[in-house]
């Protein structure tokens, strides 16, 4: 396993990141494909074997249930020191009008309820999980500074937003001495690049991290959803995934990176992987695993160089398209 710095910061993660969705309950959003705990474990403890020390979750998966199930593994497998945890906040925990967001109430309480999930006192990345139109930026920042400054968190991480967004909220916390955000977990694949146009190049400027999510498509890059037969059964229920990929031209990329594995000798999924790695600025994509050789096949994408001549045949298909994943 390779390791590298967090952007700016003197944290090192692996250059994989398990991203954690698919652990907690099969009956939240009637995903038969998320695995419960007894299942998700093995999992957990691969990752771990194969030197992945970086995790990241989110209160709302499986509404609590994976920061349970992943933080009751890391304290069985691991030492807390030598495991870097990410847990994200904005997404609704229950009913009620405060019960989402990022207004200073809701972080305040949701940092406590996700540290009692996961077992811990202090998470290492806290992250916005997506920009909050109703609350003023400053409330925002000012009640995750003090989650830092209570070290409840160590740094501080955002998620899929314009730019320009992302940008007043860095220049609001420099301008005010807060915690500045030292990572982006944007939307970027070989399907969807759209954050090449800004958001990358201005993380590159700034040296935050990026961290990518869905790096295969939610799975459409792997071939979950083949042009002719039976869709996998995240093919099938992922309805958000279906909203994003399946138009010809997703499929026409599909059809040049199986193309280009077939004459690699590669899995497609293990290209496309290698593909966002090698990508100037990317740091750790996040990877969700359902199949122990998922894990193993993130692991061989380290050991695959792309030379010039062939990242730019896989991404000759690509056509600009509508912004998304900001919802």
């Amino acid at each position: 396993m390779d390791y590298v710095k967090l952007g700016r910061t003197g944290l090192e993660v692996s250059r994989i990141c398990l991203g954690c969705m698919s652990y907690g309950d099969p009956s939240w959003r009637n995903w038969s494909w998320v695995k419960d705990e007894a299942d998700s474990r093995p999992f957990l403890k691969r990752a771990l074997d194969l030197g992945i020390n970086f995790f990241d979750t989110a209160n709302v998966y499986s509404l609590g249930a994976s920061e349970t199930i992943v933080g009751r593994a890391l304290k069985d497998y691991a030492r807390r020191t030598d495991v870097v945890i990410a847990t994200k906040v904005y997404n609704a925990m229950g009913e009620g009008p405060n019960q989402r967001g990022l207004s200073r109430k809701h972080i305040f309480e949701a940092i406590d309820a996700s540290l009692k999930r996961l077992g811990t006192d202090y998470v290492d990345l806290y992250q916005i999980h997506r920009f909050d139109y109703s609350t003023p930026i400053e409330e925002t920042l000012e009640a995750l500074n003090d989650v830092v400054k209570a070290g409840k968190a160590l740094y501080l991480g955002a998620s899929s937003m314009w730019a320009r967004q992302f940008v007043r909220m860095v220049l609001t916390s420099r301008a005010n001495g807060w915690a500045e955000f030292v990572s982006m977990q944007d939307f970027y694949n070989l399907a969807y690049r759209e954050e090449e146009r800004e958001m990358i190049p201005f993380c590159q400027e700034e040296s935050i991290a990026v961290i990518p999510w869905s790096p295969l498509a939610r799975g459409f890059l792997a071939g979950n959803r083949p042009p002719q037969g039976e869709p996998s059964r995240r093919g099938a229920e992922d309805q958000l995934a279906q909203g994003y990929f399946g138009s010809l031209q997703d499929y026409r990329v599909k059809a040049r990176l199986d193309e280009v594995a077939a004459r690699l000798g590669l899995k497609p999924s293990v290209l496309a992987l290698a593909w966002v790695m090698s990508k100037p600025g990317v740091t750790a994509p996040i990877v969700g695993a359902t199949k122990l050789a998922h894990l193993d096949d993130a692991v061989a994408a380290l050991d695959v160089a792309l030379d010039v001549a062939t990242q730019r045949e896989l991404e000759e298909p690509y056509q600009p398209r509508a912004v998304q994943g900001h919802k």
